[in-house]
Protein backbone atom coordinates (compact mmCIF):
# COMPACT_ATOMS: atom_id res chain seq x y z
CA UNK A 1 0.00 0.00 0.00
CA UNK A 2 1.40 3.55 -0.73
CA UNK A 3 2.00 5.92 2.07
CA UNK A 4 0.01 8.07 -0.36
CA UNK A 5 -3.32 5.99 0.55
CA UNK A 6 -2.06 4.63 3.41
CA UNK A 7 -3.92 7.10 5.98
CA UNK A 8 -7.48 6.92 4.09
CA UNK A 9 -7.35 2.87 3.95
CA UNK A 10 -6.08 2.84 7.77
CA UNK A 11 -9.28 4.60 8.62
CA UNK A 12 -11.56 2.42 6.83
CA UNK A 13 -10.11 -0.41 7.81
CA UNK A 14 -10.05 0.30 11.92
CA UNK A 15 -14.36 1.34 11.38
CA UNK A 16 -13.79 4.78 11.89
CA UNK A 17 -17.23 5.96 9.60
CA UNK A 18 -17.32 10.15 9.61
CA UNK A 19 -20.38 10.89 10.94
CA UNK A 20 -23.03 12.79 9.16
CA UNK A 21 -22.74 15.16 6.58
CA UNK A 22 -22.14 19.06 7.06
CA UNK A 23 -25.20 20.93 6.71
CA UNK A 24 -25.21 23.28 3.44
CA UNK A 25 -22.66 26.46 3.75
CA UNK A 26 -24.43 29.31 4.28
CA UNK A 27 -23.82 32.16 1.75
CA UNK A 28 -20.03 33.36 3.08
CA UNK A 29 -19.12 36.93 3.44
CA UNK A 30 -16.85 38.18 0.49
CA UNK A 31 -13.23 38.44 0.51
CA UNK A 32 -13.78 42.27 0.38
CA UNK A 33 -15.77 42.25 3.58
CA UNK A 34 -12.47 40.61 4.99
CA UNK A 35 -10.50 43.23 3.62
CA UNK A 36 -12.22 45.59 5.22
CA UNK A 37 -12.59 44.06 8.57
CA UNK A 38 -8.89 43.61 8.57
CA UNK A 39 -7.67 46.77 7.39
CA UNK A 40 -5.22 48.48 9.99
CA UNK A 41 -5.93 44.95 12.16
CA UNK A 42 -3.18 42.26 11.69
CA UNK A 43 -3.22 40.65 15.55
CA UNK A 44 -2.50 36.82 15.84
CA UNK A 45 -5.69 37.06 17.64
CA UNK A 46 -7.66 39.89 16.40
CA UNK A 47 -11.18 38.45 14.78
CA UNK A 48 -12.20 38.48 11.23
CA UNK A 49 -15.24 37.77 9.34
CA UNK A 50 -15.12 34.34 7.31
CA UNK A 51 -15.04 34.17 3.81
CA UNK A 52 -14.81 31.48 0.78
CA UNK A 53 -11.23 30.97 -0.96
CA UNK A 54 -12.27 28.85 -3.65
CA UNK A 55 -14.80 25.44 -3.71
CA UNK A 56 -15.55 24.37 -0.45
CA UNK A 57 -12.48 25.97 0.79
CA UNK A 58 -13.41 28.82 3.73
CA UNK A 59 -11.20 31.11 5.37
CA UNK A 60 -11.88 31.01 9.21
CA UNK A 61 -9.02 32.76 10.90
CA UNK A 62 -7.88 35.82 12.04
CA UNK A 63 -6.70 39.03 10.49
CA UNK A 64 -3.07 37.83 11.08
CA UNK A 65 -3.30 33.94 11.50
CA UNK A 66 -4.72 31.98 8.65
CA UNK A 67 -6.70 29.07 9.39
CA UNK A 68 -8.91 27.14 6.56
CA UNK A 69 -11.84 25.11 6.54
CA UNK A 70 -12.36 22.50 3.67
CA UNK A 71 -16.05 21.10 3.85
CA UNK A 72 -16.67 18.07 2.05
CA UNK A 73 -19.85 15.71 2.36
CA UNK A 74 -18.40 13.45 4.71
CA UNK A 75 -17.11 16.09 7.27
CA UNK A 76 -15.17 19.15 7.58
CA UNK A 77 -11.30 19.54 7.64
CA UNK A 78 -9.67 22.24 9.59
CA UNK A 79 -6.03 23.58 8.66
CA UNK A 80 -3.86 25.35 11.49
CA UNK A 81 -5.36 26.68 14.93
CA UNK A 82 -4.44 30.46 15.75
CA UNK A 83 -3.69 30.82 19.22
CA UNK A 84 -5.78 29.56 21.76
CA UNK A 85 -7.53 33.03 22.30
CA UNK A 86 -8.64 32.87 18.85
CA UNK A 87 -10.42 29.40 19.25
CA UNK A 88 -14.21 31.32 20.35
CA UNK A 89 -13.96 33.38 16.93
CA UNK A 90 -12.73 30.30 14.34
CA UNK A 91 -15.76 28.54 15.85
CA UNK A 92 -18.46 31.26 15.43
CA UNK A 93 -16.71 31.69 11.84
CA UNK A 94 -17.55 28.15 11.30
CA UNK A 95 -20.91 28.11 12.61
CA UNK A 96 -21.60 31.39 10.49
CA UNK A 97 -20.94 29.43 7.40
CA UNK A 98 -23.67 27.23 8.22
CA UNK A 99 -21.35 24.38 9.63
CA UNK A 100 -20.96 22.49 13.18
CA UNK A 101 -17.85 22.76 14.55
CA UNK A 102 -18.70 18.60 15.60
CA UNK A 103 -18.45 17.86 12.03
CA UNK A 104 -14.65 18.82 12.15
CA UNK A 105 -12.97 15.08 11.31
CA UNK A 106 -9.41 15.89 10.73
CA UNK A 107 -7.00 18.47 12.62
CA UNK A 108 -4.05 19.87 10.17
CA UNK A 109 -1.14 21.64 10.97
CA UNK A 110 1.32 24.06 9.41
CA UNK A 111 4.13 24.43 11.72
CA UNK A 112 4.56 23.87 15.51
CA UNK A 113 4.69 27.87 17.16
CA UNK A 114 1.58 29.39 19.33
CA UNK A 115 0.28 31.48 17.14
CA UNK A 116 -0.42 28.52 14.02
CA UNK A 117 -1.53 25.64 16.86
CA UNK A 118 -1.81 27.40 20.60
CA UNK A 119 -5.71 26.99 19.81
CA UNK A 120 -5.48 22.96 18.76
CA UNK A 121 -5.83 21.67 22.48
CA UNK A 122 -9.31 24.00 22.37
CA UNK A 123 -10.54 23.09 18.80
CA UNK A 124 -9.85 19.29 19.39
CA UNK A 125 -11.69 19.75 22.64
CA UNK A 126 -14.65 21.51 21.04
CA UNK A 127 -15.03 19.31 17.80
CA UNK A 128 -13.22 16.14 18.93
CA UNK A 129 -11.14 15.83 16.04
CA UNK A 130 -8.26 13.77 15.40
CA UNK A 131 -4.82 15.77 15.07
CA UNK A 132 -2.68 14.67 12.03
CA UNK A 133 1.32 16.09 11.68
CA UNK A 134 4.37 14.52 10.34
CA UNK A 135 6.87 12.68 13.27
CA UNK A 136 9.13 16.16 13.31
CA UNK A 137 6.50 17.94 14.97
CA UNK A 138 4.47 15.41 17.39
CA UNK A 139 7.20 16.24 20.51
CA UNK A 140 6.30 19.74 20.25
CA UNK A 141 2.41 19.66 19.65
CA UNK A 142 1.64 17.51 22.53
CA UNK A 143 4.29 18.76 24.92
CA UNK A 144 3.31 22.49 23.77
CA UNK A 145 7.49 22.98 23.61
CA UNK A 146 9.22 24.20 20.28
CA UNK A 147 11.93 21.51 19.81
CA UNK A 148 15.77 22.06 20.79
CA UNK A 149 16.31 22.36 17.21
CA UNK A 150 13.95 25.02 16.58
CA UNK A 151 15.71 28.31 15.88
CA UNK A 152 13.12 30.28 17.63
CA UNK A 153 12.94 27.86 20.57
CA UNK A 154 14.69 30.52 22.61
CA UNK A 155 11.88 33.32 21.84
CA UNK A 156 8.85 31.49 20.88
CA UNK A 157 5.75 31.33 23.40
CA UNK A 158 4.88 28.03 25.27
CA UNK A 159 1.40 26.75 24.04
CA UNK A 160 -1.15 24.19 25.56
CA UNK A 161 -0.24 20.42 24.07
CA UNK A 162 -2.69 18.54 22.10
CA UNK A 163 -3.30 14.87 20.92
CA UNK A 164 -1.62 13.71 17.91
CA UNK A 165 -3.68 10.76 16.20
CA UNK A 166 -1.38 10.03 13.52
CA UNK A 167 1.41 10.59 11.98
CA UNK A 168 1.80 11.35 8.09
CA UNK A 169 4.76 11.36 5.58
CA UNK A 170 5.91 13.54 3.30
CA UNK A 171 3.51 12.87 0.07
CA UNK A 172 0.56 10.97 2.12
CA UNK A 173 -3.05 12.01 1.30
CA UNK A 174 -5.51 12.66 3.82
CA UNK A 175 -8.73 12.18 2.62
CA UNK A 176 -12.17 12.42 2.54
CA UNK A 177 -15.37 12.36 0.15
CA UNK A 178 -14.62 14.51 -2.60
CA UNK A 179 -11.42 15.82 -1.19
CA UNK A 180 -7.87 14.76 -0.78
CA UNK A 181 -5.36 16.53 0.88
CA UNK A 182 -1.71 15.73 0.58
CA UNK A 183 1.04 16.79 3.01
CA UNK A 184 4.72 17.93 1.59
CA UNK A 185 7.23 17.99 4.51
CA UNK A 186 8.99 21.26 4.23
CA UNK A 187 11.44 21.53 7.22
CA UNK A 188 13.22 25.08 8.01
CA UNK A 189 11.25 27.48 9.47
CA UNK A 190 10.78 25.06 12.05
CA UNK A 191 11.90 20.72 12.02
CA UNK A 192 8.02 20.02 11.60
CA UNK A 193 7.17 22.25 9.11
CA UNK A 194 4.45 21.21 6.70
CA UNK A 195 3.11 22.58 3.32
CA UNK A 196 -0.46 20.70 2.27
CA UNK A 197 -2.01 20.90 -1.14
CA UNK A 198 -5.62 19.81 -2.67
CA UNK A 199 -7.97 20.87 -5.42
CA UNK A 200 -10.92 22.81 -4.89
CA UNK A 201 -14.02 22.92 -7.41
CA UNK A 202 -16.09 25.64 -8.31
CA UNK A 203 -18.56 24.23 -10.85
CA UNK A 204 -15.72 23.49 -13.44
CA UNK A 205 -13.50 25.66 -12.16
CA UNK A 206 -10.79 23.68 -10.48
CA UNK A 207 -7.88 24.99 -8.55
CA UNK A 208 -4.84 23.46 -6.93
CA UNK A 209 -4.84 25.19 -3.69
CA UNK A 210 -1.23 25.01 -1.96
CA UNK A 211 -1.17 26.17 1.96
CA UNK A 212 2.57 26.46 2.10
CA UNK A 213 4.00 26.83 5.27
CA UNK A 214 6.58 29.94 6.49
CA UNK A 215 9.61 30.01 4.91
CA UNK A 216 11.25 32.91 6.97
CA UNK A 217 14.79 32.32 8.48
CA UNK A 218 14.11 33.92 12.02
CA UNK A 219 15.74 32.74 15.05
CA UNK A 220 16.39 33.70 18.53
CA UNK A 221 19.03 36.01 19.27
CA UNK A 222 21.60 33.42 20.18
CA UNK A 223 20.86 31.28 16.75
CA UNK A 224 22.82 31.58 14.19
CA UNK A 225 22.09 29.70 11.00
CA UNK A 226 25.98 29.50 9.93
CA UNK A 227 26.75 27.29 12.72
CA UNK A 228 24.23 24.79 11.48
CA UNK A 229 24.98 23.51 7.82
CA UNK A 230 22.74 20.80 7.79
CA UNK A 231 20.00 22.71 9.28
CA UNK A 232 20.55 25.11 6.03
CA UNK A 233 20.84 21.78 3.25
CA UNK A 234 17.56 21.19 4.89
CA UNK A 235 16.37 24.66 4.40
CA UNK A 236 17.38 24.68 0.97
CA UNK A 237 16.16 21.36 -0.31
CA UNK A 238 12.81 22.79 1.03
CA UNK A 239 13.13 26.14 -1.02
CA UNK A 240 14.23 24.00 -4.23
CA UNK A 241 10.99 22.01 -3.72
CA UNK A 242 8.73 24.57 -3.18
CA UNK A 243 8.61 25.80 -7.01
CA UNK A 244 8.03 22.42 -7.89
CA UNK A 245 4.54 21.86 -6.11
CA UNK A 246 1.14 21.97 -7.59
CA UNK A 247 0.21 25.32 -6.57
CA UNK A 248 -2.96 27.32 -8.75
CA UNK A 249 -3.65 29.38 -5.63
CA UNK A 250 -0.79 29.93 -2.91
CA UNK A 251 -2.23 30.74 0.68
CA UNK A 252 0.51 31.06 3.53
CA UNK A 253 -0.05 30.41 7.13
CA UNK A 254 0.71 34.60 7.78
CA UNK A 255 -1.77 35.73 5.26
CA UNK A 256 -0.13 38.75 4.64
CA UNK A 257 3.14 37.19 3.21
CA UNK A 258 0.73 36.11 0.15
CA UNK A 259 -1.01 39.29 -0.14
CA UNK A 260 -4.15 37.24 0.32
CA UNK A 261 -6.92 39.89 1.57
CA UNK A 262 -5.56 42.06 -1.54
CA UNK A 263 -6.47 39.11 -3.46
CA UNK A 264 -9.45 37.86 -1.96
CA UNK A 265 -11.24 41.45 -2.39
CA UNK A 266 -9.96 41.33 -6.43
CA UNK A 267 -7.36 44.29 -5.84
CA UNK A 268 -4.66 42.01 -7.22
CA UNK A 269 -4.95 37.98 -8.95
CA UNK A 270 -6.19 35.29 -6.88
CA UNK A 271 -5.08 32.54 -9.19
CA UNK A 272 -1.06 32.50 -10.25
CA UNK A 273 0.77 29.96 -11.09
CA UNK A 274 3.83 31.46 -10.39
CA UNK A 275 3.21 32.05 -6.79
CA UNK A 276 4.97 29.29 -5.05
CA UNK A 277 7.90 30.21 -7.30
CA UNK A 278 8.32 33.64 -6.10
CA UNK A 279 7.37 32.83 -2.46
CA UNK A 280 10.37 30.02 -2.58
CA UNK A 281 12.25 32.87 -3.99
CA UNK A 282 12.03 35.73 -2.03
CA UNK A 283 12.38 33.73 0.95
CA UNK A 284 15.74 31.99 -0.63
CA UNK A 285 17.33 35.71 -0.80
CA UNK A 286 16.29 36.37 2.72
CA UNK A 287 18.35 32.95 3.85
CA UNK A 288 21.40 34.16 1.72
CA UNK A 289 20.96 37.47 3.68
CA UNK A 290 20.40 36.48 6.98
CA UNK A 291 24.05 33.66 5.95
CA UNK A 292 26.13 36.72 4.61
CA UNK A 293 25.15 39.11 8.33
CA UNK A 294 25.63 36.20 10.08
CA UNK A 295 29.42 35.75 8.41
CA UNK A 296 30.16 39.27 8.36
CA UNK A 297 29.80 39.36 12.17
CA UNK A 298 31.77 36.83 12.94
Amino acid sequence: MSARLGLVAAFALAGCAPGPAPATAAPAPNGKALAMACEGRDGWSDPAPPARIHGNTYYVGTCGIAVLLIATPDGLVLLDGATEKAVPSILANIRTLGFDPKNVRYLLASHEHDDHVGGLAALQAATGARLLARREAVAALTSGTPDATDPQREIASPFAGVAVSRTVVDGEVVGLRDIALTAHATPGHTPGSTSWTWRSCEGGDCRTIAYVDSLTAISGDAYRFADHPDYVATFRATLAKVPTLPCDLLITPHPSASNLFTRLAGDARLVDADACHFYAAGAAKRLDERLAKENEAK
